[in-house]
């Protein structure tokens, strides 16, 4: 499809107007979180609509809200989902999380986020690029604070993060009253550092946590059975 889409098994995902490219930090997370039993799905930041559209994929009735405070990528997210074939259950908003906030009325099921993260890095020449890297355009104790108001008492909030920011993404959850519910560490191969890692939060103080690990390849190109496990229904060629 070239470098303006990527195409998966039931959907296209054009990105070419999206700061952010679809990636594999996306599609983890589209596959890891929990959808089982929802009926209400918040997106936050969703870029290109990817995590939405794989959350429509793996859920056939749940309804999904995408937000996106890029206009150009909250266009295309739309456009993307218009193009497949879980529109009538997906509404793209051209809206940050913080002026989306005061207009909910009801609570979600499960909040989702591949959230910015590169707190202390200098900034990308691509402005758009950088806010969308950036936690200066929602910082971690905005996206506890607001995602406790709006999930529902058995909810949960799914995200994304470099292993490296794992301590100070607890010290935040902890403060909204967020319990961990599971987490996983990805390593890019069995040798390698962690550099991601998946977290699972709830409101419900007797969880208990389950943790995991998830190695991506084996070696260059050789995907480890476990990560073909948990995409192989998206990516074309697993």
């Amino acid at each position: 499809m070239g470098n303006n889409s990527f195409k998966f098994k039931q959907f296209t995902v054009f990105h070419d107007r999206c700061a952010m490219k679809v990636g594999t930090d996306g599609v983890l997370l589209g596959a890891w979180a929990d959808f089982i039993d929802c009926q209400s799905i918040l997106d936050v930041g969703t870029g290109s609509g990817l995590i939405a559209l794989m959350a429509a994929q793996r859920n056939s009735l749940a309804k999904i809200t995408a937000i996106e405070m890029d206009a150009d990528a909250a266009l295309q997210a739309r456009e993307n989902v218009d193009n497949s074939r879980f529109k009538e259950r997906i509404e793209v908003l051209p809206v940050s999380f913080r002026d989306f906030f005061p207009t909910v009325t009801g609570k979600f099921d499960s909040i989702v986020s591949n959230p910015p993260f590169f707190v202390n890095s200098l900034p990308s020449p691509d402005l758009k690029r950088t806010g969308a890297r950036h936690m200066d355009s929602l910082t971690p104790a905005e996206l506890f604070k607001m995602s406790r108001k709006l999930l529902n008492d058995t909810g949960t909030l799914s995200l994304i993060y470099p292993f490296s920011e794992r301590d100070n993404i607890m010290t935040v959850s902890e403060k909204e009253n967020f319990h961990l519910s599971r987490e996983t560490v990805v390593l890019p191969t069995r040798s390698a550092s962690p550099k991601r890692i998946l977290l699972e939060f709830t409101t419900r103080s007797e969880t208990e946590t389950d943790r995991n690990e998830l190695v991506i390849e084996e070696k260059r190109h050789v995907y480890t059975p476990e990560f073909i496990h948990l995409v192989q229904d998206f990516y074309l060629y697993l």
